[in-house]
C-alpha cells in the first residue's frame, strides 16, 4: 500500500460542491492499494503512520505523533499514486489494485487508523473529489509498504 502524508493546518475534501470531510491540524493521507496488499498491510501502514513523529514539540523538533497532538486524519483514496511513467508521456495505472479490492483496503485502512484513537474523516472512494489543504512546514512524506 502506498501513502502520501501531508502535515496540514487544515484540509477538506469536496464532492459535487458538498464538503464531505474536513479536519483542522493533522495529516492529509492520500492512499493507494496495490494488488499484493491485504487487510494486514492496511493495518500495518495505519500503525506506522500513527506512530510517525511528524509534529513539533515545545523545542520545535519533530518529536510528536498525531495522537500526541490531538490532530486528525483526512484519508483520501488516490489510485494515481500507482502511476507508471516509464513508457512515454501518459501515466499508466494498471499497477493499482482493482477497484473492489482497493475500496475494501482503503476502508480497512481508515477504520484501523480510527481504532488507534485518531479522529478520521474520509473522501468518497471512486468519486471525482476536490481536495483543499494548507500544508504545514511544508512536511510531505512518501510511504510504500513494499519498500524495504
Amino acid at each position: 500500500m502506498r501513502a502520501l502524508l501531508q502535515r496540514v493546518t487544515e484540509a477538506s475534501v469536496t464532492v459535487e460542491n458538498d464538503v464531505i470531510g474536513e479536519i483542522g491540524p493533522g495529516l492529509l493521507i492520500l492512499t493507494c492499494a496495490m494488488p499484493e496488499d491485504t487487510a494486514e498491510t492496511a493495518a500495518k501502514l495505519a500503525e506506522k503512520i500513527a506512530k510517525l513523529r511528524l509534529f513539533k514539540d515545545d523545542a520545535g523538533k519533530m518529536n510528536l505523533n498525531l495522537s500526541q497532538t490531538g490532530g486528525a486524519a483526512l484519508v483520501v483514496s488516490q489510485f494515481t499514486l500507482a502511476a507508471d511513467t516509464s513508457r512515454g508521456n501518459r501515466p499508466g495505472f494498471s499497477g493499482a489494485a482493482k477497484p473492489e479490492m482497493a475500496k475494501e483496503l482503503y476502508e480497512a485502512f481508515a477504520r484501523h487508523l480510527g481504532t488507534l484513537g485518531i479522529p478520521v474523516e474520509t473522501g468518497r472512494f471512486g468519486a471525482d473529489m476536490s481536495v483543499a489543504l494548507t500544508n504545514d512546514g511544508p512536511v510531505t512524506i512518501w510511504l510504500d509498504s513494499a519498500a524495504p
